[in-house]
């Protein structure tokens, strides 16, 4: 099964709201540190699977947004 960048997007976001957390309920420092770690290089991954990611999309700047189309 092939993870999508989406995947790596949250998963971040959990790691990270997990060590502000563990931060503020005063933890360990080095629980903290350890998965901060973890979370920076999460970080470098998600960027990295994000700008690779084989996404297409049929949209153009001359849709401009979904809700408010230029023409209209």
């Amino acid at each position: 099964m092939k993870d999508s960048a989406m995947f790596w997007v949250g998963s971040t976001t959990l790691v990270l709201l997990t060590v502000t957390i563990m931060a503020a309920m005063d933890f360990p420092f080095n629980w903290v540190f350890y998965i901060t770690v973890l979370g920076q290089v999460m970080i470098v991954y998600m960027v990295y699977r994000v700008l690779t990611d084989d996404y297409t999309t049929s949209k153009t700047f001359e849709d401009f947004y979904e809700d408010h189309p230029i023409g209209e």
